[in-house]
């Protein structure tokens, strides 16, 4: 029972598109992740997501409209709905799913990581 830093667990991070858990709750993983360029089109059928903006800005593509997130915004991409994250820079996003949630959703690719560093212990 410590407090998270996330400046400090972002400084951490080296990779792209490669979530880490930084904790856990209720079935939930709290993730840390650096985004740059394009991800995936994917959806997930069973998690909602939350993709909160730490540092930079996020482009959450859905197929009828983009969703422009800043520091401090958050966005919930609810299950079965299509979406492909986007960053021109890099961004700093703290992702909150369910612990099972596959990254690349229904999706298997390059990016697909099926074990998670952790940084809380």
């Amino acid at each position: 029972m410590n407090p998270i830093d996330l400046t400090a667990a972002f400084a951490t991070i080296t990779t792209h598109w490669d979530p880490h858990i930084v904790g856990e709750l209720n079935g939930q993983y709290v993730k840390c992740v650096k985004l740059r360029g394009d991800f995936v089109w994917h959806h997930h059928d069973h998690e909602d997501e939350l993709f909160l903006v730490h540092r930079g800005t996020l482009e959450m593509r859905l197929r009828d409209r983009t969703v422009t997130l800043q520091p401090g915004q958050f966005f919930i991409v609810p299950r079965g709905v299509e979406h492909q994250p986007a960053a021109r820079d890099e961004v700093e996003v703290v992702l909150f799913e369910p612990a099972g949630t596959l990254n690349t959703g229904n999706v298997r690719e390059a990016r697909t990581r099926d074990t998670l560093k952790r940084l809380d212990r």
